[in-house]
């Protein structure tokens, strides 16, 4: 059976917005902290990453793929939560959390309970072959579901929080980026390799990243400065 011409498209706008979400990662996070050009590929990689969500939504409801689905909202979550913290930078200055905010972390917890769940159940061939992948990411997401919650009614005392909470998310859907690239390409690896390799090398890539600035923000005391601001311009 073939695909309606409006599938074949979406999928065309998918394949576009991953490639172009792979590639452009790297700029931003090789430019300078807060410069222009690392503001504007960040904000290019971002919403490319929202289109991939989308697209992905769309066409696993198509199908249907309920794993498919998750797996966008997961994904997607890790660019909205590294993004969406550059608007409660002082949260002590009426820069809390917003009702998106709030919005995006029911969204991932409903998501990745649901991905725990059905890894538990195993109700297809699907879910049997990915309970491995669906347990992993579902975990993760709770992790970082609670942990922006906790974020929002509990203001952090860690002057540079947002610094370690935006790259690290960032970070992490870049993760998901390679991962739906190690999927589509890399067939000569296990299904289940091909889904996690990219977590398990990027998830403690994050957490040394992370320990080595904290370590030298305190060794300096201080704040990270204005002119490396990386709020969006938009937010003023």
């Amino acid at each position: 059976m073939t695909d309606p011409l409006w599938v074949t498209g979406l999928r065309i706008v998918h394949i576009g917005a991953g490639m172009t979400a792979f590639f452009v990662a790297p700029v931003a996070l090789a430019t300078v902290k807060g410069g222009k050009q690392h503001r504007r590929w960040g904000k290019v990689y971002f919403w490319m990453m929202a289109v991939v969500a989308l697209t992905a939504l769309v066409l696993s409801v198509y199908r249907p793929i309920p794993f498919l689905a998750l797996v966008a909202v997961f994904s997607f979550y890790m660019a909205f939560s590294g993004y969406r913290v550059l608007f409660r930078k002082r949260p002590t200055e009426g820069q809390g959390a917003k009702p998106l905010d709030w919005v995006g972390s029911v969204l991932i917890l409903t998501a990745s309970t649901a991905l725990i769940a059905l890894a538990a159940v195993r109700p297809t061939p699907v879910w049997e072959r990915m309970a491995p992948v669906a347990l992993v990411f579902g975990v993760t997401g709770i992790f970082f579901g609670i942990r922006d919650v906790l974020r929002f009614v509990r203001p952090q005392a860690e002057k540079n929080f947002w610094w370690f909470d935006h790259m690290g998310g960032m970070i992490g859907s870049y993760i998901a980026a390679v991962s739906a690239f190690s999927v589509v390409n890399l067939h000569f690896l296990p299904p289940v390799v091909r889904w996690l390799w990219p977590t398990f090398i990027g998830v403690p890539a994050i957490v040394i990243w992370i320990r080595y600035y904290r370590q030298k923000f305190a060794r300096k005391d201080v704040t990270v400065p204005a002119q490396v601001d990386l709020t969006p311009r938009a937010a003023h």
